[in-house]
């Protein structure tokens, strides 16, 4: 069997830079099993799938070692596949996918996601995070991930996590943030329990970084960056029950999987 396979690194128009996914357009969907082996042999933070729907494009993402219901850079990904690739006078492309319905409209060289909102909450913050982060954050919260809130650039930029502890937690993630020196405000991601030590740009984070920071800011459109060794930057805007997230996208690689 031959699939096609892009590598589009997301939320950046330089190569080496931004968040890297694989995208597999397929004709109809694979076993579950044989779309994990290919997540794991390509070792990115995310494979996406997706199968033409007719008026929309079910879509389905998986790490190295498990699915996912919601991932943004992948999303974007595919939607650049299917815009330069596939259906290239598209302007806009919607994803049916486990984390509800996903909108991308193309706006010149930028990618626009409409996500849902996963508005951070108050939580007992856990011994093991404190640990794990090695500082003290001013705030923890929590909604599909948790949220650890600093106060400045730099001390985002340096933390060291202990990528263990990290493991341990009952969430899948940690995002850690804080004000921006030059934009609105920086984050990074730390994903070990499900394969991503550290993923390079993530947009489903901002599902739960927007609305903490529009609130905070007193704004609803923002810029932000994310500060991982790769980085990424992104436009944000915040709508209530839903948040758009932009960047830009490029092709790196294109080819074939044979098995």
């Amino acid at each position: 069997m031959k699939i096609p396979i892009f590598q589009v690194d997301a939320f950046t128009n330089e190569a080496f830079t931004g968040n890297p996914a694989a995208v597999c357009p397929l004709d109809y969907w694979l076993s579950d099993d044989k779309m994990q082996k290919i997540a794991g042999e390509n070792n990115l933070s995310e494979t996406a799938f997706f199968v033409n729907r007719g008026d929309y494009y079910q879509i389905r993402w998986f790490t190295p070692q498990t699915e996912v219901d919601l991932c943004g850079h992948a999303t974007l990904a595919s939607a650049w596949v299917i815009m330069n690739k596939i259906q290239p006078d598209v302007k806009e492309v919607k994803f049916g996918s486990h984390g509800g319905e996903l909108i991308v409209r193309r706006e010149k060289d930028l990618y626009m996601m409409d996500f849902p909102v996963h508005r951070p909450e108050e939580c007992v913050t856990p011994n093991n995070l404190i640990k794990a982060l090695g500082q003290n954050p001013v705030e923890v919260l929590a909604s599909n991930y948790y949220l650890a809130v600093f106060n400045s650039e730099d001390e985002v930029r340096n933390l060291k996590p202990y990528m263990t502890l990290l493991k341990e937690l009952d969430r899948m993630g940690v995002v850690v943030t804080a004000p921006g020196d030059k934009i609105d405000f920086v984050s990074r991601f730390f994903a070990p329990a499900v394969g991503i030590p550290e993923d390079p740009v993530t947009g489903s984070a901002h599902c739960t970084l927007i609305p903490y920071w529009a609130e905070k800011l007193g704004k609803t459109r923002m810029k932000a960056k994310q500060v991982s060794c790769r980085g990424g930057d992104l436009i944000c805007e915040y709508k209530k029950d839903r948040v758009v997230i932009g960047g830009q996208a490029r092709l790196f690689m294109e080819g074939r999987i044979n098995f």
